[in-house]
This record gives structure tokens, sequence and C-alpha cells, in this order.
């Protein structure tokens, strides 16, 4: 089982693909690739050069994961599971705190840390990084470098956590999804249970008028099916015109959730089932 996850390795979606893959009653022994970015992950698995990717989708201080959500508009790929993972970023060096000249990152670890950053390295210069793990393994290079990353990621690059939890929220958790490919089957299978599974959707309305969302919304609110997430998404088409991506509870073997998409397809332009997949309680 090949699982392609941000590298190098040590990065945190590393991390949520081994919490996953513990869940799964699958003899396999997963095996890591690691890409520099997540359109990589979403081209391998279109490419079906890995079996399945595990990607970032939202973080709970900075939000939805822009390219995420377009890779999942843009490409036939089914999510079949999801993993929340505890955030702790820490300041990591070979050096110490009066060496650091530079700081590197990922952007939404340096969104993440914003506040701690501009209280105590006001003028330090921030470099963005494909990842976590990727600023730890550039840290090994030079004493005046400093990465914001795992404790992990010390203990593998070599480094000393020269302060820990700086994060600017202690609840930090950020949500990745499980991808394979749309046409490729698999054997890990599961039986549905409502309010054990999430389904999530894309919706395109194509009609800007008084009531259009709404009557998206009655329809999942008569049938009592609880939405966990509603965002909307640029179309790219023209301003003001959007996709809307929506998470709800339940899956799509059940037949009310059935029998809300069906009545859902017939009022949207547009509408693209990405799967229903057990929750990570």
């Amino acid at each position: 089982m090949i699982v392609g996850v941000l590298g190098p390795a040590g990065s945190y979606s590393e991390k949520a693909a081994k919490k996953w893959s513990k869940k799964l009653e699958h003899t396999d022994v997963p095996v890591f690739n690691y890409y520099e970015d997540i359109t990589d992950t979403f081209s391998a698995i279109v490419d079906k050069t890995i079996d399945f990717g595990v990607v970032p989708v939202e973080n709970s201080i900075e939000g939805s994961i822009g390219i995420t959500l377009d890779q999942l508009f843009e490409n036939e790929i089914t999510i079949t599971g999801e993993i929340v993972v505890p955030i702790e970023h820490c300041l990591l060096s070979k050096g110490s705190l009066s060496d650091i000249k530079i700081i590197l990152s990922h952007p939404q670890a340096l969104a993440q840390c914003r506040n701690f950053l501009k209280t105590h390295f006001k003028n330090i210069e921030l470099r963005t990084t494909g990842s976590t793990s990727h600023a730890a393994k550039l840290a090994t290079e030079f004493d005046e470098m400093a990465a914001i990353a795992s404790r992990s990621s010390a203990e593998m690059y070599g480094l000393k956590i020269l302060i820990p939890n700086i994060q600017d929220h202690n609840e930090n958790y950020t949500r990745f999804l499980v991808i394979k490919s749309k046409n490729k089957t698999s054997n890990i299978k599961s039986n549905p249970t409502v309010h054990l599974y999430k389904t999530s959707i894309i919706v395109y309305l194509d009609q800007n008028r008084p009531g259009a969302l709404y009557e998206i919304l009655e329809e999942f609110a008569k049938k009592e099916i609880n939405l966990t997430k509603i965002e909307s998404r640029p179309s790219k088409k023209a301003l003001g015109d959007y996709l809307f991506y929506i998470d709800f509870e339940g899956s799509i073997q059940d037949e009310i959730i059935k029998d809300a998409l069906d009545n859902l397809g017939r009022k949207v332009n547009m509408l693209k089932n990405l799967g229903s997949y057990p929750k990570d309680n």
C-alpha cells in the first residue's frame, strides 16, 4: 500500500497517514512517497502512482486549505477517510536563540504562529517552505536558521527545540483527508452507520437569485441531516461566482442521504459527490 504525503519525512501529513493506517484492518505495511506540494500528491493519485494520498484540508486556526479545495473539484478522486491531528509547533534550530536570523516554515504554520513571531522575532526574516518538515531539514544547514515544525522533526533532523508550543492558540488541530482515484478499487472496506460517517459534496448554483442557497440548505434541514461544514470557494469563472463545499453526517448508502442528494441534484447546475467516509472521533 503506497501512500503519498507532503515531504520530506517528519511532516504532519505523514503523522496523519500513520494515524490513519493504524486504524485499518489491513495487513500491508504502508510505504510512503513524499511530495513537495499538495498538487503533486493529487497528480500521483490521478496517475495511479500511489494507492492513497493524505492531504490537509482545514485548520482550526487558519481555516481551509484553498489549494486542497480546488484540487478536490478539479480531479476525479474519492475521499475515503479523515484524520484530525493536534498540531504543536516548536521553534527548532542547530544554534541558539541569539543566532537566529531566518525562520522557515510552511505558510500555514507561519500564520498559526503569527502573534508569537510578531512579539519575539519582529525583525527576523521569514521564509516559506513546502512543508514544516522541509523547513526543519533546511534548518540543519546553518546555525542562524530556525524552523517552525514538530517535535518529531527535531528528533529526525537532529535539531534542538528552542521554544515548544509556539502556536497562537493551544487548541490547534488540522483535519486531513485520505483520497484515492475514483476509478481505483480498494480492498479497505467498512460498513457505513449514520452519524459515524460523513459525506462531502461540491455544488454549483450557476444562478444568482434570491433563495437559491436556502433551497439547498432546506433539503438537509427538512430531512434532519446535520451539516458539519459549508464553505464558498470562487468558481474562477467570474467575480462573485461561487462553488459551495458541504460536509454532512451520514453515508450515501443511507436512503435519507441518497434521497436528499437526488432532490438536490435537480435544483443545482452541478453536484459532485466526493464520497462517504468514516468520521475521525
